[in-house]
């Protein structure tokens, strides 16, 4: 029998808008490309697409076309790189932001078909706590919560951890603090959540440091490319390079958790 291959899954999310989590998807992304691994970043804001926009890619087929049974998820994989594909979401669909649980579960499977290319799937879900953000996120093996020094942002964090928990049985998370002026402030950041989810939810968040605030950032952004490519020597591009390191040591799932998951089929069949 094949050994089925072990992938990655990370969802990043963050509760509100404006925490910079397509920018930590996309460039998280390149951070493990450039060292080797073979990751797809997948779009999960599925009505309002923007990391091929982030990217300057032209896509011809999406999410949407993959679900109308018109092509397969591999017909859909875009190229960034020598190890770095995007799967597409599509742009201004409202039909995409209501997929019923039929649907996800669907789009969740269809995964296993392309696990053999990839050895990390990340999934840069939409804002808010939609019934699709939930989906991704408990399919996913990891959560990387995105915060900012915001305090919308600290609250709606909590608000995203605490339904995940309170619904969902959903205990652990790890927190990257976006756009600090300083690690103290990515430390602060975290505390402030650690501080009310110990006193009100079971659950363990792991702080994985921080991304300074960088004027490099938003020039990539405009050049339309990865930090990392754009300003290879920036303090973005360095603290990336931190968190992929960081990301690649963290170990992959050996079991289902009882959720609809990414690749579970290969989870079921190595156990």
């Amino acid at each position: 029998m094949k050994q089925a291959h072990p992938v990655k899954v990370i969802a990043v999310t963050g509760g509100k808008g404006g925490v910079g989590k397509t920018n930590v998807s996309v460039n998280l992304s390149a951070a493990l490309s450039e060292m080797g691994r073979r990751v797809v970043l997948m779009d999960a804001d599925l009505g309002l697409a923007n990391v091929d926009v982030l990217l300057g890619l032209r896509v011809k087929k999406n999410i949407t076309d993959v679900l109308d049974g018109r092509c397969s998820l591999a017909e859909v994989l875009v190229k960034v790189d020598k190890n770095m594909s995007i799967v597409p979401a599509s742009s201004g669909t409202q039909a995409m932001t209501a997929l019923s649980e039929h649907q996800h579960a669907e789009l969740i499977h269809a995964f296993n078909d392309i696990a053999d290319m990839m050895d990390i799937l990340i999934i840069d879900t939409a804002a808010g706590i939609s019934e699709s953000v939930v989906s991704f996120v408990k399919a996913a093996q990891e959560v990387l919560v995105v915060v900012c020094d915001e305090p919308t942002s600290i609250t709606d964090a909590y608000a995203l951890i605490k339904m995940l928990n309170r619904d969902h049985k959903m205990t652990h998370f790890r927190i990257l603090a976006n756009m600090v002026h300083s690690e103290t402030e990515g430390r602060n950041m975290f505390n402030k959540i650690l501080t009310v989810t110990d006193r009100f939810l079971d659950v363990t968040l792991q702080y994985v440091g921080s991304i300074p605030y960088d004027e490099a950032v938003r020039k990539a952004v405009q050049k339309q490319t990865p930090v990392l490519k754009a300003f290879s020597g920036s303090k973005a591009s360095a603290a990336y390079r931190q968190l992929a390191n960081k990301v690649d040591n963290w170990p992959v799932l050996k079991t289902p958790r009882g959720h609809l998951e990414f690749f579970v089929e290969q989870l079921v069949k190595r156990h």
